[in-house]
This record gives structure tokens, C-alpha cells and sequence, in this order.
């Protein structure tokens, strides 16, 4: 059989996209690691280099990527000032997980697995009961959460362990499914405005001998998405958010760490069609799929039954230079989704899965038209994405 011949460079080989860091230093190490710390059953300090504390406060800012970060300290002084506590000291990140995306990274910290075993994959992928594509952050059409995610969450666990847990966010998420099977157990306390949280998640912390609280704020990501990271309102958000950081930390009671950390960093795409590939306007990219999953940075492409490896060839020969193009079986083996994936998880990923490298997107004008309409985005392996803060502050 001859080898199929290019008219131009061979496509990315898909061991070639730099894993993320799991069983070591991703999102999903974080909260395994501080309960180990506080002697919870069947957790593991998964990430070495931090120290045990009794009392821990994960301030989780939806957006803010390590190198956002890095590139505005005029914005962010407290936050910078801290960037050599990161990891421990080793001003070093740790990675989101793939997808980069909230839905995913919520549920890898809060379950403590990655992607392939929690199985919130991206921002939409397809039910396999059903056919249809969910929207896994809005939790649309609706599903059974605990069967779409049956583990217990490290907040439960830690719960059962006789640890004081609370989650401290805005009222709006506090019945949400994704709440439900990422970040329940202990208490959840609602409250509006950020310092308003910050001054309860310091009161929370101090109400146990050993304590385990989550904090929340979105609105870096929300301006980041409708204004690009390069805009005004991003950086009013992330002076805003840094003053919230410094708040919290001079309010930790004794005995305490405060971890700071991010879902996934962001990168501004330009609105031309070099860099945003229209997949409702070209068929050949259509040819061959029944859905199309996923976000415009890291797609999951279904196909219809018998055209899964002509879609591959198709989507590696269009877009093989510009994205890691790689078939279902293929990302599993190379470890994107973790050392493992969970059977009930499996047809949930693309029958081809596309990671961009390059500053493109692939959008869907009329199926998703606010999507494609977003300044900011994310979702791939490269570092402006991928690489999260773990900024420590300590009492």
C-alpha cells in the first residue's frame, strides 16, 4: 500500500502536544494533595512540592493563566509579588488538564481526576445514550448528573473525614448540576460580591481545627471572552481580582495556605478567515460529520457510523498543520485525557479530536453564533492555555 503523499508539511504528529501534567501537577492534583495533608482516607500528596496545612483555601479564578499573569504586573501587584510561591516555592504553574476549558477544569478539581475519569471532556460532547450534544457547563438538555459523573468529590470525602468544607461563591451556582457533581459536599454559602466572599471564605477557614474551603470569581473570563485579554475591562477585572487575593490573604486565620489557581489561561484570536476557520462554510470540513463538539480550540468531531477514518484523513490534511489532529483512540493513547479512560467515558470523545497549536479557531457561525463571536478563548495543550498559577500564601 503506498503511503499517502503531501503538497505540504507533513501534519503534527499527535505525541508532539505537550501533555498535561496529571498525576503530578494539574488541577486535579490539587485538592488529592492538600487532603492528604489533612489526613483524609485514600488521598495522595500528588504534588510534592507543597507543604500539609491544617486549614486550606483554594481561590479559584475563572481565566487568569499563568502567562496573562506574568505579562501585567502594573495590574496584578499583590498576585505577582507572589509568583515565586507557585508550586510550592518552585515559581513553577501547574496545567489545567485538557480540555482547557471551565466545565472540565471544575470538575477535575473538585473530583481530584482527570478528564478521562471524571468525563466532563469539553465544553459540549455527545451522550452516547442519546445522540444528542450536551452542553456540559450549562448542563443542557438535561442528564442524571450523578450518573454522568458517579465519583464522590474531594469535598465529600473530606467531609466524611470530619473536615470543616465549605464552598464560597455567587448564589447563582449553588444548584447547578455542575456544582452538584464537581464541587458538592459540606457547605455551599452563596454571596454576591467578591469581598463579601473573600471575608467569608476567611471565616470559613476558621471554623475547623482542620478546614477545606473553595472560592470562585468568573469575571476575568467573562471580559476576557467578550473583550480579549488585551482589552480595558480584562485588566479592570484582573486589578479588581488581585485586590480580592490581597483581601483574602490578610484575613487567613492561623494554621492556614491560601492557593491560588485558574482553570485555564486565554488567547485573543484575530477575526479574519486565516485564523478563524468557519466549519458551517466549508465543506470539506462537514463532509462526513454528524456532530461537532467541543469549542472552537479543542473539537470533538463525531461522525457519521463509516466515515470515521475518511474524516480523520480529511481534518489531518486540512488543518494537520495548524492543529494536533488526532483519532479517538490515538488522544487516549498519547494521554490527553489522563493515564485512563473510564468506559462509561469513552464514545462521550470525538471519533477525531482537534487541539489547536497556532492562533486559530475552528468556529461554527450558525450553530454557535456567541461562540464564535468571542474575542478571548481557550481550550488546547499550548502553555498560554494550559499553564495555571499556584500562588501560596501562608499564616
Amino acid at each position: 500500500m503506498a503511503l499517502p503523499t503531501w503538497d505540504h508539511p507533513e501534519p503534527l504528529a499527535v505525541d508532539s502536544a505537550p501533555v498535561p501534567e496529571y498525576g503530578a501537577g494539574s488541577l486535579a492534583d490539587v485538592l488529592p494533595t492538600l487532603a492528604a495533608g489533612m489526613s483524609v482516607p485514600d488521598m495522595t500528596a500528588a504534588i510534592p512540592e507543597l507543604t500539609p496545612a491544617d486549614r486550606n483555601c483554594v481561590f479559584l479564578i475563572d481565566g487568569l493563566g499563568w502567562e496573562q499573569l506574568r505579562a501585567h504586573p502594573d495590574e496584578a501587584p499583590f498576585m505577582t509579588s507572589l509568583l515565586a510561591s507557585s508550586r510550592g516555592g518552585t515559581g513553577r504553574p501547574i496545567t489545567a488538564g485538557y480540555p482547557a476549558t471551565t466545565a472540565t477544569s471544575l470538575a477535575s478539581i473538585g473530583t481530584g481526576l482527570p478528564p478521562g475519569a471524571h468525563g466532563l471532556p469539553g465544553y459540549t460532547a455527545r451522550n452516547p445514550a442519546t445522540g444528542e450534544l450536551m452542553n456540559q457547563l450549562r448542563w443542557n438538555p438535561w442528564t442524571d448528573p450523578r450518573a454522568w459523573q458517579p465519583h464522590p468529590t474531594v469535598f465529600q470525602l473530606a467531609d466524611a473525614a470530619g473536615v470543616h468544607t465549605a464552598q464560597v461563591s455567587s448564589p447563582t451556582f449553588q444548584n447547578t448540576p455542575l456544582t452538584k457533581v464537581a464541587l458538592s459536599g459540606g457547605t455551599f454559602h452563596g454571596r454576591l460580591s467578591g469581598e463579601e466572599r473573600m471575608d467569608l471564605a476567611a471565616e470559613q477557614l476558621a471554623a475547623g481545627d482542620r478546614s477545606l474551603v473553595y472560592t470562585y470569581y468568573a469575571e476575568v473570563d467573562g471580559k476576557g471572552h467578550r473583550f480579549g485579554i488585551d482589552s480595558d475591562p480584562w485588566r479592570g477585572q484582573l486589578m479588581y481580582v488581585d485586590r480580592l487575593v490581597q483581601r483574602l490573604a490578610e484575613q487567613l486565620p492561623p494554621r492556614s495556605a491560601l492557593y491560588v489557581t485558574a482553570d485555564h489561561g486565554m488567547i485573543d484570536i484575530p477575526f479574519d478567515e486565516q485564523h478563524r476557520i468557519d466549519f458551517d462554510e466549508d465543506r470539506e470540513l462537514r463532509a462526513g460529520v454528524a456532530l461537532l463538539g467541543g469549542e472552537g480550540r479543542a473539537r470533538h468531531v463525531y461522525a457519521v457510523p463509516g466515515a470515521q477514518a475518511d474524516v480523520l484523513t480529511c481534518w489531518r490534511e486540512v488543518l494537520g498543520e495548524q492543529f494536533w489532529i488526532a483519532s479517538r483512540d490515538e488522544a487516549i493513547a498519547a494521554g490527553w485525557f489522563g493515564p485512563r479512560v473510564d468506559e462509561r467515558v469513552y464514545a462521550r470523545l470525538g471519533d477525531v479530536i482537534a487541539a489547536a497549536r497556532d492562533d486559530v479557531l475552528i468556529i461554527a457561525s450558525e450553530r454557535e453564533p456567541k461562540e464564535s463571536a468571542m474575542v478571548g478563548n481557550h481550550g488546547s495543550m499550548t502553555p498560554v492555555e494550559q499553564l495555571v498559577p499556584l500562588l501560596q500564601v501562608r499564616s
